[in-house]
């Protein structure tokens, strides 16, 4: 069998970490949505509030989630995610 290069090359512990934290954004963004659709948005239409003319729920689940994920993600970029070159260096080829 074949010596795999996974454990030596940091590039592939790099990638599985930047994977969590997605997986991780994506779970925030669901349950955030999750959250306030069926939290706010169980209640019969006659008692809803109203936010710039949306449903509160609505407003709450899509368009504030929406932005509050649009920001997490630019700051996950910025701050959490490294730049990973895809070629192989030439010390590391065997």
């Amino acid at each position: 069998m074949k010596n795999s290069e996974y454990p030596r090359d940091k590039r592939f512990k790099i990638a599985h970490r930047e994977a969590v934290i997605g997986i991780i954004l994506v779970l925030i963004n669901f349950i955030w949505w999750y959250g306030f659709a069926y939290g706010l948005g169980s209640a019969k239409v006659k008692h809803y509030t109203y936010i710039l003319g949306l449903p509160a729920w609505f407003f709450y689940s899509c368009i504030l989630g929406s932005i509050v994920i649009i920001i997490l993600v630019i700051f996950t970029v910025k701050f959490l995610f490294k730049d990973v070159p895809f070629e192989e260096e030439e010390g590391e080829r065997k």
